[in-house]
């Protein structure tokens, strides 16, 4: 099957079914690279960090990025349409139809069940790129990121008016000094 073709339906299929938005495509993603061996885990990682480094919603970045290598510029486009077309098509059904039905029990049922995937998906992708991040391929702890994720953890905390960009900033420095 044509390379374009593929990466419009894996990237179709994970928008049409990661409910929730970027962080919720990442188990999609993880799942694209194992099945096509387009990019390893560690390479998801990295393009994760990346992703979450530039402008725009994560899963978009990750479709262009992964479409750029597989199939260049059309393969960056192909995949980017494919990932958003479910989520126009589902929009522009949704909103003819969420004024009339919003407010019965059954739908507020559903959006509930959604909101509780959305979370298992996040907290999944969460754990994936943690095992990733914090252990090597024999299952022993990176001390050195895990106590840069713990101080970072504790100073968002501590400093909760610094912008997110401030930490992405000093987490690429602290990369460039501590490697």
């Amino acid at each position: 099957m044509n390379t374009l073709l593929i990466l419009f339906w894996e990237f179709f299929k994970a928008g049409l079914f990661a409910v929730g938005g970027g962080m919720a495509t990442i188990p999609f993603l993880f799942d694209i690279g194992e099945r096509t061996g387009w990019y390893t885990a560690a390479e998801l990682a990295d393009m994760i960090a990346v992703s979450e480094s530039t402008p725009g919603p994560i899963g978009v970045n990750m479709a262009t990025f992964v479409g750029m290598r597989v199939g260049g510029i059309a393969g960056a486009v192909t995949s980017t349409i494919g990932l958003i077309a479910p989520s126009v098509i589902i929009i522009l059904i949704v909103i003819t139809l969420l004024d009339k039905v919003y407010k019965l029990p059954l739908v507020q049922t559903v959006f509930s069940f959604l909101r509780a995937c959305t979370v298992g998906l996040i907290a999944n992708a969460f754990l994936q790129v943690a095992v990733l991040t914090f252990f090597d391929g024999n299952m022993n702890i990176l001390v050195t990121p895990l106590i840069l994720f713990a101080v970072v953890f504790v100073l968002i905390n501590v400093f909760k008016k610094v912008h997110p960009i401030v930490w992405i900033a000093l987490g690429a420095v602290a990369g460039i000094l501590i490697y």
